[in-house]
């Protein structure tokens, strides 16, 4: 499983959504502050979208650990937040759940202060620690999965 997680990483600094996605169970589970809680072909179709949209893109990951039934990883993007232009360096642990040699739950963890101040600037800074801005991002964050459209 340690290798799943390998391809799934390395597909993602390459922006390879369909190699990404070839590593996740049908009824996958994603879960993260940006998104929220997506399941199945939404999560999906996210990789799709940041694959497909990302500027200034690049990917580091380390300390894979994985076992037959779950697995870890510690993760770095750069890249541009394509909403303000702003350079953002965000640093992720993800945790993973296997079923059938595929990937059925990932749930990454990062700093949405930190996250928000880099990529919104002040009002990230000011607001980015909050509920509110959580449920806004989600909020946003979903809205723009619901238009994207898949070539």
């Amino acid at each position: 499983m340690k290798e799943l997680i390998e391809t799934f990483y390395t597909a993602l600094n390459n922006r390879d959504a369909k190699t990404m996605i070839s590593c996740y169970h049908d009824d996958i589970i994603f879960e993260d502050p940006g998104f929220g809680k997506l399941k199945g072909e939404r999560a999906k179709k996210m990789w799709q979208m940041l694959c497909k949209n990302a500027k200034n893109f690049k990917v580091e990951y380390s300390k894979v650990e994985a076992n037959e039934e779950n697995g870890s990883a510690h993760w770095e993007a750069w890249y541009t937040f394509s909403k303000t232009g702003r350079s953002v360096h965000n640093i992720i642990d993800a945790k993973f759940e296997f079923k059938d040699g595929k990937i059925i739950k990932h749930t990454d963890h990062f700093n949405l202060h930190r996250w928000s101040s880099q990529a919104v600037g002040w009002k990230g800074k000011l607001l980015g620690g909050t509920g509110f801005f959580k449920k806004k991002l989600q909020q946003q964050t979903n809205r723009m999965l619901d238009k994207f459209q898949i070539d």
